[in-house]
């Protein structure tokens, strides 16, 4: 097998993960030591237009693939790479990484992406996490009431959530994190068997208020992919 270079890895993880991330957490992610070696290939992809460096929420550098960035390698897109969710977008991800921070000012704590690997080999990824695992998020930033997909989305979006809270010490606080009171209300108060489970299983569903810019860049690719 073709061994992936510096800047293929970054880019592989950047798709899986979903959301920016800072270069920090892609050294972790991808065990590459210095730190540096990984800021220098996050310069040069971006000086070759692949990706985009910005101050995200914590006020970190983060990197975001720029729209219609594909991995290089063919090994990466046949066998490594998943396919991109249905309704995937560089305006969602990054109005994700915003959601996080309004929330972690909201709860008190910084939350960035985490990536959890089990005793049994399986590996899972929240969307959010704090330091110390007392707060797990999983973010959507869809407006607008939801299609019956979606509610499914967000319905397995909750149980990753409690999979991974029976795998730690001590229970955290589960979150799903939205930003639109109509996308919300079907998980909260509506009559519906999914409202009263997330209340039963102690899933709190909070909403947060997008930038006027980033809710309109959300509306806009959501016309996008559903027209």
């Amino acid at each position: 097998m073709t061994q992936l270079t510096i800047a293929e890895r970054i880019v592989q993880e950047l798709l899986r993960s979903r959301l920016p991330l800072d270069d920090d957490e892609l050294a972790r992610r991808l065990d590459v030591r210095p730190r540096q070696t990984i800021n220098q290939a996050c310069r040069r992809l971006e000086q070759s237009r692949r990706l985009h460096r910005y101050i995200g929420p914590s006020g970190k550098i983060v990197n975001e693939l720029l729209h219609g960035t594909i991995p290089a390698s063919p090994v990466v897109e046949q066998t490594i790479l998943p396919e991109p969710a249905a309704g995937d977008s560089a305006a969602q991800r990054r109005a994700e990484g915003i959601m996080l921070g309004l929330l972690g000012e909201r709860v008190g704590c910084v939350l960035t992406p985490r990536r959890f690997s089990l005793p049994d080999g399986v590996r899972v990824e929240v969307d959010g996490a704090d330091e110390d695992l007392t707060v797990l998020v999983e973010a959507w930033a869809h407006q607008g009431p939801p299609k019956a997909a979606q509610k499914h989305k967000v319905l397995a979006d909750a149980m990753r959530l409690l999979f991974v809270a029976s795998t730690l010490a001590t229970p955290p606080r589960l979150v799903l994190c939205l930003s639109d009171g109509e996308a919300a209300r079907h998980f909260t108060t509506a009559r519906s068997w999914a409202s009263a489970a997330l209340r039963a299983f102690d899933i709190d569903v909070e909403v947060v208020e997008l930038p006027a810019d980033v809710r309109a860049e959300i509306i806009a690719a959501q016309q996008r992919q559903y027209r």
